[in-house]
């Protein structure tokens, strides 16, 4: 494991105890997201980077019982608390990489992703790595449960033009990992960025 993929899990991994706590307002944003991705019954899903899988119940809901919902991060301890916060009910938990996920090429129908571009260390080559496993038309969601200016503020920095999730610098990563992003949302109270993944 790099120092990068260590320096993330181990930030998250002190963290995940109090994940939930800090952020005890956040469900319907992550549902009016999961609504927007237009999946359905049966469809196949990974939350990439889940966390303590906050995304897994709508996402369960919106596949239903005959879909499909798996859930990979790299920390243990956010895992761990998918599990005491009995999330793992909602979707198959998987201590895995998003970087080099151990799942068959075109196999999912979308990938979410929430507060997760920001922590790629090759955003370009794991994006594409998202896109290997989406079929052809299948659905990626970038999302966060507040903008990026009030992500900013709350974390004490200046946003600045070379911001990832900026939508100038946004699209044509996209572009160039394999998707079409379809619509941007730059808002206080959320980010979300969709795309679909081309031949």
């Amino acid at each position: 494991m790099n120092d990068d993929h260590t320096n993330v899990r181990d930030f998250f991994g002190a963290r995940a105890a109090r994940w939930d706590a800090r952020f005890p307002d956040d469900g319907p944003a992550y549902e009016a997201a999961v609504a927007e991705m237009g999946l359905r019954p049966g469809d196949r899903v990974l939350d990439a980077g889940c966390g303590t899988g906050r995304a897994l119940a709508p996402l369960r809901s919106a596949v239903t019982d005959t879909g499909v919902v798996l859930g990979a991060d790299l920390a243990p301890a956010m895992l761990e608390a998918a599990v005491g916060a009995r999330r793992d009910g909602a979707g198959r938990l998987l201590l895995a990489d998003v970087t080099a996920l151990p799942l068959r090429s075109a196999s999912l129908d979308a990938v979410f992703a929430a507060g997760l571009v920001a922590h790629l260390p090759d955003p370009g080559g794991n994006l594409r790595e998202l896109g290997r496993v989406v079929r052809p038309g299948g659905v990626l969601a970038l999302f966060h449960p507040i903008g990026r200016s009030a992500l900013a503020a709350r974390q004490g920095r200046a946003l600045t033009p070379e911001d990832l999730r900026a939508e100038h610098n946004l699209r044509p990563l996209l572009a160039s990992s394999g998707w079409t992003m379809t619509s941007y949302a730059d808002e206080e109270s959320r980010f979300l960025a969709l795309a679909v993944r081309t031949d």
